[in-house]
């Protein structure tokens, strides 16, 4: 699951690096490249996280420590102003909140089911399939033809798919969607990180009578929430704060073609972590789907659109 710094992405190219092309410039890809793959191994070791405290407080309840911590955490560091917010940005906040508890916990209940980089993989349509729909163009077929190839090969595991994972993660790719157009107009209506911060405080509220529910007192023992505060951490302020200053070192095309490897990042960590495994054919449809999401990127950008 992302963190949620493209939403304040520069416009492409508008990186910052010595005014002297060089080994200075080089030095300035290769260090914010560093930055995003450190920022995905957080996300997918934070997502890791969270599937071994399923157990103990369910797909819900991890979603509310993450969304909860996170809004601790954000409201310490971003002390966001709410005097002066119109009703349009209140609206939007809402919306904003809402689709990233959405996510999130569509997210979790398909790792419940699905392996991580299955999971991952599949939720990377949504952006994908809104880079396509944005561009416009009759290369598109190629694109989704890809994906869906690829999404097709995911299934032919040793073990057949979830149906209802499958479905939690194509919800969970559909609130992807609609967190980044969410996040763009929250980038637009609030001042630095005041849009994240009260979402966030939005998100909590909407998921954690759900999770309340469904598990209880368990929520708030001092382990249980030693451990939300680690995935809080790893899934959420570590990551945004690394791709903050990955997109002061590289234009945002090269971020979001970065991003697109994350579900090699996912099947990578779901592998050390929780020992999950994947035939070739698996990681052929992780490939396809790669490409796929390269590929929108790419087509998107070239015609001067920030998906």
């Amino acid at each position: 699951m992302p963190a949620p710094a493209a939403s304040n992405a520069p416009a492409p190219n508008s990186y910052s690096t010595s005014s002297t092309p060089g080994a200075s410039t080089t030095n300035a890809l290769a260090s914010g490249a560093g930055l995003m793959l450190l920022a995905m191994i957080c996300q997918e070791l934070g997502a890791s996280l969270a599937v071994k405290i399923f157990p103990q407080v369910g797909a819900l309840g991890a979603v509310a420590l993450r969304l909860v911590l996170s809004t601790v955490v954000l409201a310490i560091v971003v002390r966001p102003h709410l005097r002066g917010i119109t009703p349009r940005a209140w609206r939007t906040a809402i919306v904003y909140g809402l689709a990233l508890a959405a996510m999130n916990s569509s997210f979790y209940l398909a790792l419940e089911r699905l392996h991580l980089g299955v999971t991952v993989t599949i939720e990377v349509l949504g952006p994908m399939v809104l880079s396509i729909v944005l561009a416009r163009r009759w290369l598109n077929v190629l694109w989704v033809a890809l994906a869906v190839g690829g999404v097709a090969l995911l299934s032919q595991g040793p073990v057949a798919l979830d149906p209802v994972g499958v479905a939690f993660a194509l919800v969970a790719a559909t609130m992807w969607a609609l967190y980044i157009l969410s996040a763009q107009r929250a980038g637009r209506e609030f001042p630095g990180m005041d849009g994240l911060a009260i979402a966030m405080a939005v998100g909590s509220l909407a998921i954690l009578p759900f999770a309340a529910v469904s598990t209880g007192a368990t929520l708030i023992q001092p382990n249980i929430l030693l451990l939300g505060l680690g995935i809080a951490l790893l899934s959420s302020t570590l990551p945004y704060a690394m791709e903050l200053f990955a997109l002061k070192r590289i234009p945002a095309s090269l971020f979001s073609i970065l991003l697109a490897f994350a579900p090699a990042v996912a099947a990578l960590a779901g592998w050390a972590v929780l020992g999950q495994t994947m035939v070739w054919a698996q990681w052929a449809g992780i490939a396809l789907v790669i490409v796929a999401s390269v590929g929108a990127v790419r087509m998107t950008r070239r015609q001067g659109l920030d998906a």
